[in-house]
């Protein structure tokens, strides 16, 4: 519902990176390369958002950063000596030149750097072993995230907290540019508290809701016509770009969780949430206009109305009393009020759960609906899916034949394989250059638990494992859905099975019988027993 934009030039970017290195870290024993340069360039290599590419520049900039200061400033770094308390004076130095209410974090901030500078100095021999150990973990972490660009945990959202939470993912191409299919697509998720009030945005972009949990009551207003209807676990709901939206969790205990999925139809990868009816925080776009000329439009004092666009100020989610939340739910499910928005529209929310599973045994149930039975999703080419892996069980493997999924970790735990010729290519190309061009898979793997996002490209066979102590349940929003089928690699009317002898001799170079006591042994479709025991993902 809220976008908080966190674009920063490379300028403002390298002030903060030096700003930090001067401020706040410890002494540094001399070496070739200065030691402000190789912490920005460390900074650089520790922001999560950027590409490789940007990392590569970042460094290249604070190199050039680091040539200017050095020309312009020598006389002031000439006689540093790097004495804690010479770190802590200039640390000080440099709170004065911040905003009044952040001088005195910045303060306790510098005490106690210099605090901890002072206890370090009798362990300073072995500062560089430490330093080095350091080193090679924040290595192997970028190394990990090179290889695993799929998986998006907290680190990869930006959040805004009231009275719930409101968490918007990194755009998909910035964390690797394999990503860059969902160049147009962005989500965020709502959790909001037991009767609580989303405040009315509409955004510049196409949105589809699922309700991963809870209840409430949504109202769209568009064209000055009003439609509510009430909303629980398994809804979808489609919204479309410039429509108002507010909901309200009308549950005294239970949060309300929905997942969304964004296509910006302004700026490629960009969306916005534009508040109205609000105040200060968030800000009501009515502020950006001239006092008189609002004044005049809305046909009021200037006084009132400044006062109307001026108290809210608790957030994106507000609690609302026991009295506002009926007043506001008396709406009946799935209801559609008198809204003319032409003969074309049809129901505008859609239950998987309410249906019978597409696919469904004693290992897991699919639910899923697509453009022919929600004609709702037919212009933005989406299917949404839900799937409840019963604990200790599996699903796949198998590969969508078009589509890309964005799946989101609704409840459960469990973990995750993939095949990825793309990781594989990329390792190839910067360590065996010349070498030939066979074709290789890297595995994907990750752990799952409640709230993680991972996307599993067109084609990519995966495999998705319940924990041993509950179901792993996920929602998932499949990107160009027309024509997309699911090929089966296992299991009854898997794709082995259903060649000739002849193409699995051919194929696998042993007889067919050798094959099919291999590929023709389980029965089970979609949804089979998990490994033996179970295990933990390490």
């Amino acid at each position: 519902m809220m976008v908080i934009k966190t674009k920063l030039s490379f300028a403002f970017l390298l002030f903060s990176f030096f700003f930090l290195s001067v401020t706040f870290s410890p002494v540094v024993v001399a070496s070739d390369e200065d030691p402000e340069l190789q912490r920005c360039k460390s900074l650089c290599r520790a922001q999560q958002q950027f590409s490789h590419r940007q990392r590569q520049e970042c460094e290249q900039k604070c190199e050039d950063y680091s040539r200017q200061k050095q020309h312009g400033g020598d006389g002031e770094r000439e006689g540093e000596g790097g004495e804690p308390e010479k770190q802590l004076r200039q640390c000080q130095k440099q709170c004065e030149r911040q905003l009044e209410q952040q001088k005195e974090h910045c303060r306790r901030q510098c005490q106690e750097t210099y605090e901890r500078q002072r206890g370090e100095e009798e362990g300073q021999g072995g500062r560089g072993e430490k330093k080095d150990n350091q080193q090679h973990q924040q290595e192997e972490e970028e190394e990990q995230q090179e290889q695993n660009p799929y998986v998006f945990q907290d680190e990869h959202f930006i959040t805004s907290q009231s009275e719930g939470r409101v968490k918007i993912l990194q755009k998909f191409h910035q964390r690797s540019r394999l990503l860059r299919g969902l160049e147009n697509y962005r989500f965020l998720s709502i959790e909001a508290n037991p009767q609580t009030f989303v405040l009315p945005a509409h955004l510049d972009a196409e949105a589809v809701l699922y309700v991963a949990s809870g209840r409430g009551t949504i109202s769209l207003v568009r064209e000055g016509k009003r439609e509510s209807f009430n909303i629980k676990q398994g809804d979808v709901v489609r919204i479309r770009a410039g429509t108002t939206l507010y909901i309200i969790n009308s549950h005294k205990n239970k949060k309300l969780r929905i997942a969304k999925l964004l296509q910006p139809v302004s700026l490629p990868d960009e969306f916005q949430a534009y508040y109205g009816s609000t105040g200060e925080k968030p800000p009501s776009f009515y502020r950006a206009f001239s006092p008189e000329l609002l004044s005049t439009a809305l046909k009021a004092d200037q006084g009132r109305v400044q006062r109307v666009i001026s108290r809210q100020n608790k957030g994106v989610i507000v609690k609302a009393s026991e009295q506002q939340i009926r007043a506001l739910s008396q709406r009946e499910e799935g209801r559609m009020f008198p809204f003319p928005f032409g003969t074309s529209e049809s129901k505008r929310v859609f239950n998987l759960l309410s249906r019978e599973p597409s696919i469904s045994n004693r290992y897991g149930r699919l639910h899923e609906v697509d453009a022919d039975e929600f004609p709702q999703l037919q212009d933005i080419d989406v299917a949404v899916s839900y799937s409840n892996i019963t604990k200790g069980s599996m699903q796949g493997p198998l590969f969508n034949s078009r589509s890309t999924k964005i799946a989101v970790v609704v409840n459960g735990e469990g973990y995750m394989e993939m095949a990825c010729p793309h990781v594989a290519q990329q390792q190839q190309q910067q360590g065996q250059q010349g070498q030939g061009t066979i074709q290789q898979y890297q595995r994907i793997s990750s752990p799952l638990k409640r709230g993680m996002l991972f996307v599993v490209p067109t084609g990519h066979p995966i495999i998705i494992v319940a924990g041993n102590d509950r179901n792993l349940e996920i929602a998932c929003f499949d990107i160009n859905a027309k024509n997309n089928w699911r090929e089966a690699l296992a299991g009854d009317k898997n794709t082995v099975n259903a060649m000739e002898k002849e193409a699995k001799e051919l194929s696998f170079g042993i007889p067919a019988r050798e094959v099919d006591e291999v590929f023709g042994k389980q029965n089970e479709r979609f949804f089979f027993p998990g490994p033996r025991g179970g295990r933990a993902y390490a």
